[in-house]
Order: C-alpha cells, then structure tokens, then sequence
C-alpha cells in the first residue's frame, strides 16, 4: 500500500514525501519592490522538509497585484532577492515551485501604480471589500481586457516563469483558483464575453489553456503545475456547471505533460473522483476539511489512491516540520489566525518544531 511517507517522482525530480505545502499568501513582502526578505527565506527554508513547497501567490506583472505586500517576480530585484529564497530551501533539501498569480478583478487601484486598475475578461465588480493600506476598500469595475492586453497576460506569465527558473526555483504553479484571473476566465458570471476567449465551454477554457502552453513553452512542462477550484465560490465566484468546464479543461490540458494538477477541493468529492480520473499525470489534492484544517486524516487520500499527494495549509504555516508530526501523529501547534497577513516574525517564523 502506498502511503504518504513514500518517496514519489515530480517532473523527474524524486521527492522524499507526498506532504505538500499549498500556497498560502501571507504578505510579507515590505516595500516598494514588491521584494521577498530574509525573513521570508527562513520562514521557507524551515519548511522543506515537505515533499513540495508551493510558495504563496506572486505577481507576474505589477497589474497582477491584489493585495498590499505580496512579492512579485517581474523586475531584477525581485528575481536576486527570491534568489536567497530557493539557495535557503536548496540548503536544506528542499524542492520549491512559485506559484504565479495574477488577481484579476481582486483588487484595488490603490495596490497599483501609475494609475493602473484591476483587469479582468469582463468589467464585472466582485462583491465585497479588499484589504488595502488604508484600509478596507470596496472592489471597483474591473477594465475588460483587449485582445491585445490578454496576449500581453499571457506573455507575463511566461516571462515570470522565466524569472522564476532564473530565480532559482524548481519550477512554477499558475494559479488558476480561487477566483483570481484564470479562475475568473472559466468562470461564466465573470466572462461574459462574446468573442474567441469566452462565450461557450470551449471559449472559457482558451485562456487558461494558452497560458499553460506559454508557460510550458517557456521553461518545460516537467517544471509546471495548475491549481483549480471548481465550483469554488470565494471571491463571489459563481460555476452552475463546473464538471463540464473542468473536464473539458483538462482534456485540452492533457498532452501538455504537466508536471502536476493541483485541485482545491470543494464539498464535491464525486466531483474530484472523476476529475482524478480524468487527469493522466500526477494529482497533488488540498481537500475539502471546512471548517476544520487539514489533518492527518487526510493521509488515508494517498492510501486510498485518492491523490498521489496531499497538499496542507495552515498546518504547515504553524508546524514548519509538518512531515515528521503527522508520521509521529502529532503534537500540532496550533495556528494563530491573527498573524496569517502581514506583521513580523510573530506567528510567521516562531512556530518552534518538534526537536525544540
């Protein structure tokens, strides 16, 4: 029986473990630059003990941009300094993949420069509030996209993934999940488009197809992953029919050769069986455990042949040794939700691990 504790080859890499950190952001990248900091190497490089680290969200572009302090990976600056990250990680054996993603219509001028706003494939405001320097602040209407500002999208990607291989790191994820811009091009209430990028299953579809094309293009399908959500309603997303735009996705994605499919689970778990069925490379799961986080119940996902690995959340952000405590089966520091986004090392870099 496998098990997660089994080593498991990832794009021709053979990590030790089939735990995995998901991304998770925690805005911490102070400064103009958009630059990730020492502290932010050390708060990675004590978690690569896991079989794959998946770093929080960055930005591809300064357009890209939905929240204050997140990093970026578009300028030389931020490719020197994430640098010191993946050396950190590397050090300790670890392997580490960016996870590249653009906000979309998740945002706020404000976050941007130059008088940018937030883009997204259609000019539709998301409900609700998003956090800003100066505090919280009601999402605007969007700017549709032009044909030629969704080419330039795509370029941005691949080019922050060329960064991110320059950077140092083993690979990318692009994030298509959580109702940022992939997320919000499959999505019909958020792309009501009538042109080539949107109008019917297949239209949907083409934008997250075309980056992950770019983007293998760029730096080689054995270093690339996908995150997706379907019918993941966060970010006032809203999918009637999420198997037959996921299902269809997927087919297209296929003879890509993906490193991985990265799913973030919903209540659905009929709904992740037959994508896990449809998808023929390597499947990395986040479960559904709301409003609990993930615990070592999960592992039985790998037993079971569920998943080939399991992705941990919060979990990881306060057990930098996550691995060894589940083979242990525990103890679990509890994490402070208080310190998730932004602050200092408090809650971020603290979290003592089992040999102390």
């Amino acid at each position: 029986m496998t098990t997660a504790f089994d080593p498991i080859v990832l794009g021709g890499r053979r990590l030790p473990s089939r735990v995995a950190m998901a991304p998770m952001t925690r805005s911490r990248a102070f400064g103009p630059g958009a630059e990730p900091t020492e502290l932010m190497a050390t708060y990675y490089a004590q978690r690569a003990s896991a079989g794959l680290i998946v770093t929080e969200g960055i930005q591809p572009s300064p357009i890209g941009q939905g929240y204050p302090d997140t990093p970026g990976l578009h300028t030389p600056g931020q490719v020197a300094a994430w640098r010191t990250v993946t050396d950190a990680v590397h050090r300790e054996g670890g392997v580490i993949f960016a996870q590249l993603m653009h906000t979309g219509r998740i945002g706020h001028p404000s976050l941007l420069p130059d008088g940018l706003v937030p883009v997204a494939p259609s000019a539709v405001a998301a409900k609700g509030r998003v956090f800003t320097h100066e505090g919280p602040k009601e999402y605007v209407t969007p700017k549709e996209l032009s044909e030629a500002e969704i080419r330039q999208t795509i370029d941005d990607f691949a080019a922050a993934a060329r960064n991110a291989i320059e950077a140092g790191f083993d690979g990318v994820e692009i994030h298509g999940a959580n109702g940022y811009l992939v997320h919000q091009f499959l999505a019909p209430d958020t792309n009501r488009r009538t042109d080539a990028w949107g109008g019917d299953t297949e239209g949907r579809i083409r934008f997250a197809v075309e980056v992950a094309t770019a983007v293998t293009e760029a730096i080689g399908s054995d270093r690339v992953g996908l995150r997706i959500s379907p019918g993941n309603l966060y970010n006032d997303m809203a999918e009637d029919n999420p198997a037959e735009t996921y299902e269809a996705l997927l087919a297209q994605l296929a003879g890509l050769d993906l490193a991985y499919l990265h799913l973030m689970e919903g209540p659905d778990r009929d709904l992740t069986a037959r994508l896990r069925k449809a998808w023929p490379g390597l499947f990395v799961l986040n479960p559904f455990t709301y409003p609990e986080v993930t615990g070592p119940e999960a592992l039985k996902l790998i037993e079971d042949g569920s998943a080939d690995m399991i992705a941990y959340g919060a979990l990881f952000l306060a057990n930098p040794d996550l691995p060894a405590r589940l083979a242990a089966g525990g103890p679990f520091n509890t994490p402070d939700a208080a310190t998730f986004y932004g602050g200092d090392h408090r809650g971020y870099t603290d979290y003592p691990a089992l040999s102390a």
